[in-house]
This record gives structure tokens, sequence and C-alpha cells, in this order.
């Protein structure tokens, strides 16, 4: 006689077909006491338009996992790609186009701390190297590569690969103004449960595809499509301002308007900097002359012009 498991009794749940789930979710949803978050899944997300066009680009969506922060001593050991196919008149992303993930042996142990944030062993990574082929090719193809914290990834990456050090970046981390969003965290893995999906995030390819599927959101108070919004940013010239010699008691008003602390280990000067649209300079000169150096004398300013090619550089 054939049994039917009784709610309660044990044993695995049953399996709910993509309908049922869709009803499942619908009802929760319509309670207002839930947020349903969905696994990411681009091969059959229904935001790729699929609309081929003559003037489409390769972008390419990038992570890496390393052994610590300091790119000139510390070492790639897993870098992850996601190559898209996209309009760079409209910025509809149109396809995923391919992937790569790799891993690459460091030469000594991780860190427990590594070990724990990516859950890489180094039984996973003996032996391992990454495909330069591969990498190369499809770095070879794309016209903009994006990452979600680029002043982090780019040094690494082109430190390993010097082709990336010849392309275009830009970042979702920097470039998008999630304040202005009303968005109180900008990790990665915050902003898509913001939009209600979820990825098995610090693997360097998970997190690449959950790039790629923040950049075919729309920013949430504006509205506007947020790969459009970057490829915007990306292209602007920027000038970065640095406030060499600025006296200690302006700290809290340079803080105040956005300006950030080097302390030197990349090899620029000790000081605070920011950077703004290359129309914005004199006006900053003009803050800083004003309301920062003592008698206007802001001399030891720097300025330096930046573009894709450049930003997020170590050069």
């Amino acid at each position: 006689m054939a049994r039917r498991r009784v709610a309660g009794s044990g044993g695995p749940p049953p399996i709910m077909n993509p309908l049922e789930a869709e009803i499942a979710v619908t009802a929760l949803k319509a309670t207002g006491n839930y947020k349903v978050l969905r696994r990411l899944d681009l091969e059959n997300d229904s935001r790729l338009t699929r609309r081929r066009s003559r003037e489409s680009l390769i972008g390419l969506a990038l992570d890496t996992e390393t052994t610590g922060f300091d790119h000139p001593q510390d070492r790639i050991i897993e870098l992850g790609l996601v190559a898209f196919e996209y309009d760079p008149l409209s910025g509809e992303i149109i396809r995923l186009v391919d992937r790569y993930s790799g891993c690459e042996d460091p030469g000594a142990p991780l860190s427990e701390e590594v070990k724990l944030v990516t859950g890489i062993s180094d039984d996973l990574l003996r032996g391992t190297r990454l495909d330069d082929g591969r990498v190369e090719e499809l770095a070879g193809k794309a016209s903009l590569v994006i990452a979600h914290n680029a002043a982090f990834d780019r040094k690494f990456v082109e430190s390993r690969f010097p082709l990336f050090a010849r392309l275009p970046w830009a970042c979702t981390l920097a470039q998008i103004d999630w304040q202005k969003e009303l968005i109180s965290s900008r990790t990665l893995e915050y902003l898509l449960f913001r939009y209600g999906y979820f990825i098995d995030a610090h693997r360097a390819v998970n997190d690449a595809e959950g790039l790629l599927g923040l950049l075919l959101e729309r920013l949430p108070r504006s509205g506007t499509p947020l790969f459009r919004e970057l490829l915007t940013r990306a292209h602007e010239i920027t000038a970065r301002i640095s406030a060499v010699g600025a006296p200690f008691d302006s700290k809290e008003l340079l803080k105040q308007r956005g300006y950030r602390w080097n302390d030197g280990a990349d090899g620029a000067p000790r000081c605070w900097w920011r950077e703004v649209p290359a129309r914005d300079e004199e006006q900053e000169l003009q803050f800083l002359r004003e309301q920062v150096y003592p008698r206007g004398d802001s001399r030891s300013v720097q300025v330096v012009k930046v573009d894709a090619l450049q930003r997020f550089s170590a050069r």
C-alpha cells in the first residue's frame, strides 16, 4: 500500500516544481512580512535583453581573492571573470558571453583569516596556476573591466597580467553614489540582498557573477539603469586633488568634504585627497584656498587628471 508522508513525520521536504515555488513566493510577499531572496541565475535571467546590436562591445566583470591587501607583497590565489555583451549607446546588457575561474598556488601557506573568509584551503591551491592564455584571451576582447573594488583588484591583476594595465576600468563601489541612493552599505553581498538576490559569496567567480547581476539593476531612488550610470561615470575625466601640507586642524573639514587619507603606501604623498569631475576642479581649489590653507597659499596642492585607463591603477 502506498504511503503518504505526513508533515512533521521526518524525512526530506517535498520538492517544489517552479510553478509551485512562484506561487509560494508570491503568497509570502503578499503578507508584507517576508522578503524572499532568489539565487542569482544569469543563465536564465530575464533582465538580459538578448537584443543584438551592431555597436555592441564586451565588458568583463572581475573579482580576485588574494593572500592579503598589500599588492607588491601578496598574491592572487583565485581569479573570476565573467564576460558579457553590451550596447554602449543604450547601456543595455545583452547577454552572458563567457566565464573563467582559476586558482593559483602562492607558494606559501595561507593565513587562517584568508582561509576563513574565502573558504580556500592550501590543499585546493597546491600545484595550481592561472591559465594565462585563457585570461588574456578574455581581456583582449574587453572594452571595459569592472570590479566592485577596482582600487584593490586592479593593482593585483595588473601585477600578474600586464595586459590589464592597457584597459579602461570602472568600479561599482566607488563610481556609483550609493549614499545619494539611500543605501547604507556598499558591500556587494548587501547590495544584492537589497535587490532580492543572493550568491555564494567570497569565491571569485561567484562574486564576478554577482557583480554582473548588480549591473542589471536600476538605482533604487533615481530609477536610472545602474550600468548606464556606471558607463557615464567610467568615461568621465576627473581631477585627483591632493591637499599636500594641509593644516592638521583642517582634518574634520576635509573629511566632511569627502577627502580621504592616503598613507603614502602607494608612493603618493601622505595627504588628504579627493577626486572630482574635471569641470569642478577650480571650485575645489577655491574651497582649499578659502577654507583650508592659511592666507590662501595653496601652491602645495597637487592636481592630476585621471581617465578610465589610469583610474584605480598603481601606476
